[in-house]
C-alpha cells in the first residue's frame, strides 16, 4: 500500500509539472507579442508638428491662401468677376509647338510636292521638245508621236513599215538612227524609270518565226531596250512589257487603225504626283 501511495505521489509530481511548462510557454508567448507590438507602435507614431505643418501647407495651396516669396491666387474680398476671370487658366506653352508646327509641316510638304511635280512637268516639255526636233530632223514627225500624260512622257514610234518589217523584230538602220538619238536623250536624265511597251494589230502572224503576237511584241519592245541600253541608258532603269493587241489606240477593222495599232511605246514613268491643273499633252 505504502508502494502503492508512493506510486500515486510520484505521478502527481508530474502533472504539475507539465502545468508549469505550460505557463512558462505562454509567458514567452506573451512577451513577444508585447514586444512587437511596442515596435508597431513606434514605427506607426507620427511627429506631431510636421503632420500639423503638412496640413497646414496643404490647406494654403488648396485655398488660394499667401505663400511665402508670393502673391495670392485669389484675393478673398474679390468680386465674382475676378474670381472667373483667376480661374481660367491660359493653355500650356509646352503645346503650343504642337498644335502650331503640325500644320506647317503639313503645308510645307505639300508645297514641296507641288514644287517637284512642276518640275517634273518642265523636264518632260523639255525632253519632248527634244525628241520632236529629233523626229522632225528625220522626216519622221507622223511617226514619232510624244504626249504627256498622267503616268509620265510617253514617246510612241509607230512601227509599220518604217521601224520595223512586216513580222519583224529587228530595227531598220534608218529607224535606228533616230532610236539611237532618243536613247541620248532619255539617257541624260537618270531618274525616272522607263517602260519599253510592244503592241501590235489583231491580224494573226503568218510566215513568221514568232508564233503569235505576244512573242512578236515582245521581241519589239526588247530590240529597242538592247538599242537603249548599248546607248548608255542605265539597264536598271529599263523594263519591258509585250501586250499583243491588248490595248488599242484605234480600230482594228480598217488599215489605218492597225498600222496606229501596230506601235512601240517608251514611258518614262513619274516619280511625283501630276499637278491638279495638269493636262495631257498632245503633239
Amino acid at each position: 500500500m505504502a508502494g502503492h501511495r508512493k506510486h500515486k505521489g510520484g505521478h502527481h509530481e508530474e502533472e504539475h509539472e507539465n502545468e508549469e511548462r505550460w505557463l512558462v510557454s505562454f509567458a514567452d508567448m506573451m512577451t513577444l507579442l508585447f514586444a512587437l507590438f511596442m515596435v508597431l507602435f513606434s514605427i506607426s507614431s507620427v511627429n506631431t508638428s510636421k503632420f500639423e505643418a503638412l496640413q497646414k501647407s496643404l490647406n494654403d495651396a488648396f485655398s488660394g491662401a499667401v505663400l511665402d516669396g508670393g502673391k495670392s491666387m485669389l484675393n478673398s474680398g474679390s468680386d465674382a468677376d475676378d474670381t472667373e476671370q483667376s480661374s481660367v487658366q491660359p493653355p500650356l506653352p509646352s503645346l503650343r509647338p504642337l498644335t502650331e508646327i503640325q500644320p506647317t509641316t503639313s503645308k510645307q510638304t505639300a508645297a514641296e510636292a507641288e514644287k517637284k511635280a512642276k518640275q517634273e512637268e518642265q523636264d518632260f516639255r523639255a525632253l519632248k521638245r527634244r525628241i520632236d526636233k529629233l523626229s522632225q530632223q528625220a522626216g519622221l514627225k507622223g511617226k514619232v508621236n510624244v504626249t504627256i500624260r498622267r503616268r509620265g512622257l510617253v514617246i510612241q514610234l509607230l512601227t509599220d513599215k518604217v521601224f520595223f518589217d512586216s513580222g519583224s523584230a529587228q530595227l531598220k538602220p534608218y529607224a535606228k538612227k533616230l532610236v539611237d538619238k532618243i536613247a541620248v536623250v532619255v539617257g541624260d536624265e537618270r531618274e525616272h524609270p522607263i517602260v519599253v511597251e510592244g503592241h501590235t494589230d489583231s491580224q494573226p502572224i503568218s510566215g513568221s518565226q514568232y508564233p503569235s503576237n505576244w512573242e512578236l511584241s515582245g521581241a519589239r519592245a526588247g530590240a529597242v531596250i538592247r538599242d537603249f541600253v548599248q546607248n548608255g541608258v542605265l539597264a536598271r532603269r529599263v523594263s519591258g512589257g509585250m501586250y499583243a493587241n491588248q490595248e488599242p489606240i484605234d480600230t482594228n477593222s480598217t488599215p489605218d487603225g492597225r498600222a496606229k495599232n501596230r506601235r512601240v511605246e517608251i514611258v518614262l514613268s513619274r516619280i511625283n504626283s501630276p499637278v491638279p491643273t495638269d493636262t495631257e499633252s498632245h503633239p
